[in-house]
């Protein structure tokens, strides 16, 4: 009986030693973006994508392997397009490098939170 609950409890370790963490950033700005750790589905891979314009914008996260290297819309407001973004992937643990808040001014933090607020009142 013992021999069984060991072979269980390898399985189970292997089983969640196999879940990918990334960073994730849903919108970030210029080289600012808040990131968290998510642990993605199975499936799915870490990407980064980034697009330019009047402003750099930055999302992070997991997606399915199969929209990797493929445009990632960014939109606002009622489906008006303002960026589009090719998301770069990788498959490794926090791949998707995160630029943290350590390095972030009080200037890009301002900026950010001017950012959010437009952005709230454009979809509201």
């Amino acid at each position: 009986m013992n021999s069984i609950a060991v072979i269980l409890a390898v399985g189970l370790c292997f089983a969640v030693g196999q879940a990918l963490q990334c960073y994730k950033c849903p919108l970030g700005i210029w080289n600012l973006c808040v990131t968290t750790k998510t642990t993605c589905e199975s499936g799915e891979v870490c990407y980064s994508s980034v697009g330019s314009g009047a402003v750099i914008i930055k999302r992070k996260g997991c997606t399915n392997a199969t929209t990797c290297n493929t445009p990632d819309r960014v939109t606002f407001g009622s489906n008006t397009t303002f960026y589009t973004l090719t998301k770069t992937c990788c498959d490794t643990d926090l791949c998707n490098m995160a630029p943290g808040l350590p390095g972030a001014s009080g200037l890009s933090l301002a900026a950010v939170t001017i950012f959010y607020l437009l952005v709230a009142n454009l979809m509201a």
